[in-house]
């Protein structure tokens, strides 16, 4: 026998308890609080898929607060549960106040059976529908999720396929890509997917610490190497010896250190600063950097013998401007996320929302992302998202519409460009702009642009 949907009728007159348990024991599982607290420890243990609630649980004093905690705190739960306000006619304002804390409806006594059912019909299919497309979203994150990084566009699973592939070695691993892309989540697979995984994972920022720090951070020093030395220091490549070591911008690395960087590399031993003695250690480095490494050779502000030792794989992480519908399964996950942690009974991003999400250039990333929709989350009042909740405008206004348009252009541009110079070659093409075939070939789909037409101009 089918498990019927459960609902729970709340309000302090005990006839309309009953003639509501009458009208729909046939459909349901009904059950009956007559007070706050009940209520609440019937959603807790029981939990209802429906909620009628009377906005009035005191109907000697016709106080409508009971009624919104209530509300508040059951969406709080669950915020799926699906609350109909029953009201009389002087509580229709309340009854509107309800709905904008996130009530799927009301309905003025005196009630009307038959109407009722159909209201309560509809709410239990549209809270089905909702719990089903949740249960998707999560299926579809977890198919495009690797190693805590959510990606389904070619570029990004291009990433994924390099990270499979270089895990199991022991080769150093250069990561590039914009501020907030994800470097150090990218940095965290490589080392949980390799033979490393159960030994540390040392994490530095070469461009949060300054130089003579740094080098003790790294190679740690003896006591009274310098000033303030008072005790011994083991450094972070020695501590983790046997695991792995990233480098976040390791473009700010000084030369002078650059040059012990690379011995390393090269010998695989350190001497703390101010000691003579050598230690051998077995630690892989991945490095990453927002910064144009053969820029900084040409500028002289960078070793090209560090860079080849550092780059023997790279791994570019593409923007979020380029991932195509990537923003929006990521806007999906942090808001499921931060609603979850937050006990926010936000539903979802409205239309105008998901327009401002796909047109915005997102120039800090995933991490702008990340924190726009957790602000949003945590401040808005409302069922579901607004433009306005996470700071965006409907639509981009003229300046920003004709940057995206020169940008698309000067795209478009470089690609031909490259095409043409390298006779139609796709593989050598991305080569010469330096981003992964995978993803040239994502941008000539993108911007509809006919290879063979290009090259032979």
């Amino acid at each position: 026998m089918m498990e019927k949907d459960k609902i729970l009728i709340v309000d302090d007159e005990e006839e309309i308890r009953r003639q509501l348990k009458w009208a729909l024991a046939d459909d349901y599982e009904v059950m009956e609080a007559s007070n706050k607290a009940a209520a609440m420890d019937l959603i807790r243990e029981k939990k209802p898929q429906l909620v009628t609630l009377d906005i009035s649980l005191d109907a000697s004093s016709n106080d409508t607060q009971e009624g919104m905690y209530l509300l508040a705190e059951a969406l709080s739960i669950d915020p799926k549960l699906k609350v109909i306000m029953i009201t009389g006619n002087n509580n229709r304002e309340f009854a509107l106040r309800a709905i904008k804390l996130g009530a799927y409806d009301y309905y003025e006594k005196p009630i009307n059976l038959e109407e009722i059912k159909v209201i309560l019909k509809r709410a239990l299919y549209i809270q089905k529908l909702e719990r089903e497309n949740e249960r998707l979203t999560r299926e579809l994150e977890e198919m495009h999720k690797f190693e805590n990084i959510i990606g389904s566009c070619p570029g990004m699973q291009d990433v994924f396929s390099v990270i499979r592939r270089v895990s199991p070695t022991d080769v150093t691993v250069l990561i590039n890509g914009e501020s907030g892309t994800g470097k150090e989540l990218a940095a965290r697979a490589v080392h949980y997917c390799s033979p490393r995984k159960d030994k540390l994972l040392g994490v530095i920022n070469c461009g949060a610490i300054p130089e003579n720090l740094l080098e003790s951070e790294l190679f740690g020093h003896e006591r009274g190497s310098f000033t303030d030395a008072y005790a011994k220091k083991i450094g972070k490549l020695e501590l983790v010896n046997g695991g792995t070591v990233f480098l976040d911008e390791i473009g700010e690395m000084s030369l002078s250190l650059q040059v012990k960087m690379l011995r390393f590399l090269q010998e695989r031993v350190i001497e703390r600063v101010g000691s003579n003695e050598q230690i051998a250690l077995d630690v892989r480095i991945v490095a990453a950097t927002n910064s144009d490494l053969k820029k900084k050779i040409r500028d002289g502000t960078f070793r090209e013998d560090l860079y080849y030792r550092l780059s023997v794989v790279t791994i570019l992480l593409p923007p979020l401007r380029e991932r195509g519908e990537d923003v929006l399964l990521l806007a999906e996950y942090y808001l499921n996320r931060f609603a979850q942690e937050n006990n926010k009974p936000v539903k979802g991003f409205n239309k105008e929302a998901l327009k401002a999400i796909s047109e915005y250039s997102w120039p800090g990333n995933v991490r702008e992302l990340e924190n726009k929709i957790k602000r949003a989350v945590i401040l808005t009042n409302n069922p579901q998202i607004a433009p306005e909740d996470l700071g965006l405008q409907i639509g981009l206004d003229n300046q920003t519409r004709s940057l995206k348009k020169a940008r698309e252009e000067l795209d478009i541009k470089f690609i031909q460009e490259a095409l043409v110079k390298n006779r139609g070659s796709v593989s050598e093409a991305a080569k010469e702009i330096g981003i992964s075939r995978v993803s040239f070939y994502d941008l000539i789909r993108k911007y509809k642009i006919t290879v063979e037409k290009t090259y032979s101009r």
